[in-house]
């Protein structure tokens, strides 16, 4: 099987796809993207179903040598990237020949960028999935962040375009034409949270009116805010339950926590709101040092929203063929 050899892995870089929910009563999180978005867009690029696996990268990128001709894209935070030398900008995909390397760099916005290719990353699945799972170390390749020397298998092309070959390189060149859908905003919709009664009036107005900021503590299990502080009624503790993706727990000393793709199943902490399905990649693409605020809304909008984000992504006006780009 053809693949990829790590040159350079980067900071912190993994095999991530759509991830694998409903396993939460196990204690297993759903993991995945944290930008599911740019993971999509990244697979749309290089004409592979929704649920192919992408290799993330964080903060800083990698560098990459193909064994094989293929169709890769970029997607996510523009990482300054590469292909044999010659400029590879985000939300662009590429036919690149044999020994061909991609190089990224930092992250000059953003947080994260996905490197999609013809035929996904084919690690082995585990519970239906290919995501690393950091915390339990499983998913993806071993279940750890890549290392240099790691060789990444790439899968079958795209049973959607059985004309086209292997040698023939996959899919053409691809650009985002809907730039709209990552319109930039460092507001975050939420919902109001299981527990929001624990707060009273003026906590829950300052939730919606503070500016917070990503604590340099942040990972994928969770986002620390740093700001204002949430005091909810009582102790501030609760019996544990079953914590959902995007929930946004106070814990005793009143500072924030957003759960987030790798995150804990349980939690004894108060829920003061979660974030809307359509915000989850912005969150994706929060750093360190970034600056938020919260916005509520009802549960009736965060179901529109993200309707029709949904139907922007199948929009027959979402790609446009890349004439120009190098490898067309």
């Amino acid at each position: 099987m053809i693949g990829i050899d790590v040159l350079e892995p980067g900071l912190q870089t993994t095999v991530q796809d759509r991830g694998r929910p409903g396993h939460a009563r196990f204690g297993v999180s759903a993991a995945g993207a944290a930008d599911p978005l740019a993971l999509d867009l990244g697979n749309r690029l290089v004409g592979n179903p929704p649920e192919a696996a992408a290799v993330e990268m964080t903060l800083l990128g990698g560098s990459f040598r193909f064994e094989a001709p293929a169709v890769v894209a970029l997607a996510g935070a523009d990482m300054g990237a590469e292909a044999d030398g010659l400029p590879f900008p985000p939300f662009a995909s590429r036919r690149i020949g044999a020994g061909a390397i991609v190089r990224c760099g930092a992250a000059a916005k953003g947080a994260r960028c996905y490197l999609a290719v013809a035929g996904g990353i084919d690690t082995p699945p585990w519970l239906g999935s290919r995501s690393t799972h950091l915390p339990s170390r499983l998913g993806g390749l071993e279940g750890r962040a890549l290392r240099r020397g790691d060789r990444l298998p790439i899968g079958a092309l795209p049973a959607a375009d059985p004309g086209v070959s292997s040698a023939a390189g996959g899919p053409p060149p691809m650009i985002l034409r809907d730039r709209e859908l990552l319109a930039p905003s460092r507001t975050i919709r939420v919902t109001a949270g299981a527990h929001a009664p624990r707060f009273d009036a003026e906590t829950l107005r300052l939730f919606e009116t503070a500016e917070f900021t990503v604590s340099a503590t942040s990972d994928r299990m969770g986002l620390r805010l740093d700001g204002a502080t949430l005091p909810a009624r009582g102790s501030g503790r609760m019996p544990s339950e079953g914590m959902p993706l995007g929930a946004i727990q106070v814990p005793p000393d009143g500072a924030p926590i957003l759960l987030f793709v790798d995150h804990q199943t349980t939690g004894g902490y108060p829920v003061i709101a979660a974030v809307i399905a359509a915000d989850l990649w912005r969150v994706g693409q929060l750093r360190p040092g970034a600056r938020l605020r919260f916005e509520p809304v009802t549960m009736e909008t965060a179901r529109a929203l993200q309707l029709a984000q949904r139907q922007r992504l199948r929009s027959p006006d979402l790609l446009a063929a890349d004439s120009a780009g190098p490898g067309a």
